[in-house]
């Protein structure tokens, strides 16, 4: 009689709970299962011991907060909402207090650093104010905390989320760091997208990139400075960074020229560039070294914000991060840690508040009218931008390469 109470008892209480909590139960069952099946083999063929394996996912759970989530069952969607700060409004991005603070304490590091910094860019020809940008960017000069377990993160992104498989070769790749013994399966804390130690390498780019900058044989991107700085110098190296070359230029783009000539995919000369009325924002001429060179015009708001020419060293920056904007703040912190240049210029003027399926929705108009748009992902990379201006042209109107909400009206109306 006890017995079939308390059964009863428990089939109550999960009548009791949300739809919701029992599939997630059921999703966690398969979790467990995949891992098994599926993960477990392709880490043993990686080299990957069981003793190692059972240590990562002890007591790992999926985590449900994470963004891109595609459970089972479900359709992959377009977030409602941006959470990566790099795809969002760039008045935001370049806030006062952020330019202050990666400016003033990139100062400090510079001097605390010199001659690793120096050693650094001899053996890279990377200037060591990019590789401190980026360090400070990335970690806050290693004082940020990245909190997440990588095993938990990566799980969950190879398991359910909308680029399973990139993030479940990252999870191979994080299984391998653990079994060479680079750090106790047990310290490899990550950010939420599964990024490692103080310049957020991906497990894979940790593999390819590390490097030993202080001499004690290891490549240690958590604890150590020297390590760090070095790795982040070589994965640029290797990317092909131009050694003499600077990464871009803020300027003034004459009313006659279209944002619609913007983009990594029209280049010309910096001196044809010149000839068509760009200049830049100081005065000067653009460096005689520079002027043969090959160079790109970068409008990151449209006709909304500053505008850049661009060298290939910006685009081997988005090697580190696919946002325009985080190449655009890399460059600049590093201007001013080293040269102490001021605010750009020309203002971020006020945008309209859209979500990602907004943008989205005009993606996929515009694709329709046969606008290559880059994808339909929510995000205004530099061919949305000039699918926009050049549907704008169409329509008559001037051309200012960015979505608004009037925009938004218009179109799909």
């Amino acid at each position: 009689m006890i017995l079939r109470f308390l059964v009863l008892v428990s089939a109550l209480c999960l009548l009791a709970q949300p739809a919701s909590a029992l599939n997630r139960a059921k999703v966690e069952r398969q979790f467990q299962t995949w891992l098994q099946q599926e993960i477990w083999p392709q880490a043993q063929a990686a080299g990957v011991s069981r003793r190692v394996f059972k240590t990562a996912f002890s007591g790992v759970t999926l985590n449900w907060d994470l963004p891109d989530l595609v459970p089972p069952g479900s359709k992959p969607r377009v977030p409602k909402e941006q959470r990566q700060a790099e795809f969002g409004a760039p008045a935001k991005y370049f806030s006062r207090g952020g330019l202050d603070g990666a400016t003033s304490v990139g100062r400090q590091m510079a001097r605390q650093h010199a001659s690793t910094l120096a050693r650094v860019e001899q053996v890279t020809g990377v200037p060591g104010r990019i590789i401190l940008a980026i360090w400070g960017r990335e970690s806050a000069y290693g004082r940020a905390k990245i909190p997440h377990n990588v095993f938990r993160v990566l799980g969950t992104k190879a398991f359910m989320s909308t680029r399973a498989p990139y993030f479940s070769a990252e999870l191979i790749a994080a299984l391998q760091i653990a079994e060479a013994g680079h750090v106790p399966a047990s310290r490899m804390k990550s950010s939420w997208a599964g990024a490692l130690g103080q310049p957020q390498f991906m497990p894979r780019n940790f593999l390819e990139y590390s490097r030993d900058g202080d001499g004690d044989q290891r490549a240690d991107i958590w604890r150590s400075e020297a390590d760090t700085l070095m790795s982040i110098g070589h994965f640029l190296a290797q990317h092909g960074w131009q050694s003499g070359r600077d990464w871009g230029f803020e300027v003034t783009v004459p009313d006659g020229l279209s944002c619609t000539e913007a983009g990594p995919d029209q280049g010309r000369s910096i001196a044809a560039w010149e000839d068509l009325g760009v200049k830049r924002i100081s005065g000067r001429a653009f460096p005689a070294a520079e002027r043969a060179g090959e160079g790109y015009l970068m409008m990151p708001a449209g006709r909304l914000g500053p505008a850049f020419l661009v060298t290939p060293n910006f685009y081997l920056l988005k090697d580190y991060n696919k946002s325009d904007l985080y190449a655009l703040f890399v460059g600049h912190v590093g201007d001013r840690i080293q040269f102490g240049v001021g605010d750009f210029s020309a203002r971020w003027q006020p945008l309209d508040r859209l979500y990602r399926s907004d943008i989205a929705a005009i993606q996929r108009h515009l694709e329709g009218l046969g606008h290559d748009v880059g994808g339909a992902d929510g995000l205004v990379g530099f061919k949305t931008r000039r699918a926009i201006g050049r549907w704008q042209q169409q329509q008559g109107s001037a051309s200012t390469c960015f979505p608004s909400a009037a925009l938004n009206s218009a179109m799909l109306r």
